[in-house]
């Protein structure tokens, strides 16, 4: 029986009464400190209410531009035959954005600035610093051929660049100069230093080297040649090769571009930059015959169709790529490097020449290749008579099976 008036009960019920006062003391505060929270909360989200309202009012309010206006304050277009340095359509990036993209070092305003790039502005401007202490050549004078040359560099790209003067021909001379080092220092190894951190690097050059073909990556090759012909710098590289012969052995070891400098003995040819550069390695020096006025479509058949069919391949001796010959049977193509960096290079002279070019020899050869390459027999086939030699790592050819001359409507032949 418990009694209601015993000391020790009433004791034990005071501290249960005192410690469930206390719980509930606290969860009163938590609950308070919850309410306070949500009220701020609420403040907050009112707040940015009242200002996202007030901000569309004051945009209500702001007397828009008139479409005359708009198009009144529209910059006048360049001449499209002075537009040679374009962006790669989304059409044919799709498949392989890194094909086109610089991932290590850009040389125009069109990837100027991107966060991945950032690390290589120092190295260029190095080179610059570089190059005038070596040769004494003045800054200002090579800051005022820029500055002179501005409208005309502007331009040779196909969108408006938004840059300000001062950027502009400081972007353009730090890129002009880092190349012009570049193939400088690869065709003369006493200008190279232990310091220099592209060429003691051999994979670092080379990612260069795979990246200054690439058509978004360009700047126009005449103002490498101005530079060259400065009056406070000619007398300084009197004894240096010309700006092409020194672009030809930087990438002569290109199969398409081993031997090919007499192409460019004629002063005809206008090098635009050197994705044109490389393109322009490609065709026949005897020009094509006139195109039909009528066109047929035609089923190009495959390496193992021809071969069923009694065909034999031979490998030509020849050094021009579009050398194509088939007569009494015989089918005779000059030798297919494939290498990894082959896919990339043709994509890039595929895109260009179909902005550029009326003539698509680059895009006539990879379509006639890919469709004599259907499967990989095909391409097992042509290895084995020597034609394709391929050095590609997993040997599946996988260049063959990118149809990169195909657009969305079909060929262009």
């Amino acid at each position: 029986m418990t009694l209601l008036n015993d000391p020790d009960h009433v004791k034990i019920k005071t501290e249960k009464d005192s410690w469930n006062f206390g719980k509930a003391s606290d969860q009163m505060l938590k609950n308070k400190e919850r309410i306070d929270i949500e009220k701020n909360e609420n403040y907050i989200e009112l707040g940015e209410r009242n200002q996202a309202k007030e901000t569309n009012i004051d945009a209500r309010l702001k007397p828009r531009k008139s479409l005359k206006a708009k198009l009144e304050e529209l910059p006048p277009l360049p001449r499209s035959s002075n537009c040679y340095i374009y962006r790669v359509p989304q059409r044919l990036c799709q498949e392989n954005e890194k094909a086109y993209a610089p991932q290590v070092v850009s040389i125009d305003p069109l990837h100027h600035g991107k966060q991945h790039l950032k690390s290589m502005e120092k190295e260029k401007q190095r080179y610059l610093k570089e190059f005038l202490e070596r040769t004494g050549a003045k800054l200002e004078d090579l800051l005022n051929l820029i500055t002179e040359k501005e409208q005309q560099l502007r331009s040779c790209y196909a969108e408006e660049i938004e840059f300000d003067r001062e950027e502009f021909v400081e972007m353009i001379l730090v890129d002009a100069m880092f190349i012009i080092e570049v193939l400088l220092r690869s065709q003369f190894r006493d200008l190279q230093n232990q310091e220099d951190h592209i060429f003691e690097k051999p994979f670092f050059i080379q990612d260069i080297w795979y990246e200054i073909w690439l058509l978004e990556n360009q700047i126009p090759f005449f103002i490498l040649q101005d530079i060259f012909n400065l009056e406070t710098i000619s007398e300084l590289v009197k004894n240096w090769k010309p700006i092409i012969e020194l672009t030809y052995e930087f990438f002569k070891s290109l199969e398409a571009v081993n031997g090919k400098l007499k192409k460019f003995e004629n002063n005809n040819v206008e090098v635009k930059h050197f994705t044109d550069f490389i393109r322009t390695c490609h065709p026949p020096l005897v020009k094509s015959a006139p195109r039909p006025k009528k066109r047929k479509v035609v089923t190009a058949p495959s390496v193992i169709q021809l071969n069923q069919a009694g065909a034999k391949f031979k490998k030509s001796e020849s050094n021009e790529s579009f050398d194509i010959t088939f007569t009494k049977g015989n089918l005779e193509i000059p030798q297919l490097k494939l290498h990894l960096e082959t896919e990339s290079l043709f994509r890039n002279l595929i895109a260009f020449e179909q902005h550029h070019y009326v003539d698509n020899y680059i895009n006539n050869y990879v379509f006639i290749i890919n469709h004599l390459c259907n499967t990989s027999k095909d391409v097992e086939l042509l290895v084995q008579e020597k034609i394709i030699e391929n050095w590609l790592p997993d040997k599946k050819c996988r260049f063959f099976r990118v149809q990169l001359a195909k657009r969305k409507k079909g060929f262009r032949a």
